[in-house]
């Protein structure tokens, strides 16, 4: 017999749309004893200004006024995330100094949650951030819960990472070749075309056609910005 959790693993993993995906993630949530589901995922490109994308389920008064307030500059859980991918129950005392937007949120619902981040190998952040208007998490029901709320982390990031990704920076998915690869690190390391010819023992021909299939690749103009694309996506 099939798990639960191979159940909602299938479901997430083979969702063919964003809304598909979210409706089992806000689903299973459910299941687990939150009200409301959120995801926020931060793109590594461009690295000016990172795309990023939220997803939730919070009541549309909540969701207007934390895009009133640019709460997003501040929210506790955006910041622990980004630090650390330690799980947070929250609010905490540690948070006094976020008090106005504690008590913002709890007029619109959301008393007590849990939040986690979770990284993957193309430098793409995500945070799956739970809650509901009961006023707190036990220690027994974060004991039973714990491992199926970090396990959750992990399936949803996987499952919105390969929708997201494809849609929005598709270069994070480049295949390049190994010699593409040895050239473009050494590009990093910031050697020119002459000296990369000389340490791989290729011509400079050689070395600057494999640069041009990087950039058409990467769709960018100079090999500086292929070099900074695949450091983002982990690539070298």
């Amino acid at each position: 017999m099939i798990s639960w959790q191979e159940q909602k693993i299938q479901s997430i993993l083979n969702a063919e749309s964003v809304p598909a995906l979210f409706k089992t993630l806000s689903d299973t949530a459910k299941h687990l004893g939150f009200d409301y589901c959120a995801y926020d995922m931060q793109l590594p490109w461009p690295i000016t200004r990172p795309q990023k994308i939220m997803l939730n389920n919070y009541p549309a008064n909540w969701k207007q006024h934390y895009a009133q307030q640019e709460y997003v500059k501040i929210d506790p859980t955006i910041t622990h995330g980004k630090r650390s991918t330690f799980p947070l129950v929250w609010p905490q005392n540690d948070f006094i100094a976020n008090i106005s937007f504690w008590e913002d949120a709890r007029t619109h619902g959301l008393h007590t949650g849990w939040a986690q981040s979770c990284y993957n190998a193309r430098g793409v952040g995500g945070l799956l951030n739970l809650s509901r208007s009961d006023d707190s998490i036990s220690s027994k029901e974060l004991h039973e819960t714990a491992w199926n709320l970090s396990w959750l982390v992990d399936v949803a990031h996987e499952g919105l990472s390969k929708l997201l990704i494809e849609k929005h920076v598709p270069e994070a998915l480049t295949q390049l070749s190994v010699r593409e690869i040895d050239v473009l690190r050494w590009t990093a390391d910031g050697k020119t075309s002459r000296e990369i010819s000389k340490i791989m023992g290729i011509s400079d021909r050689t070395v600057n056609f494999h640069i041009s299939n990087t950039l058409k690749k990467f769709n960018t103009t100079n090999k500086t910005a292929a070099a900074a694309k695949a450091v983002m996506f982990s690539i070298l």
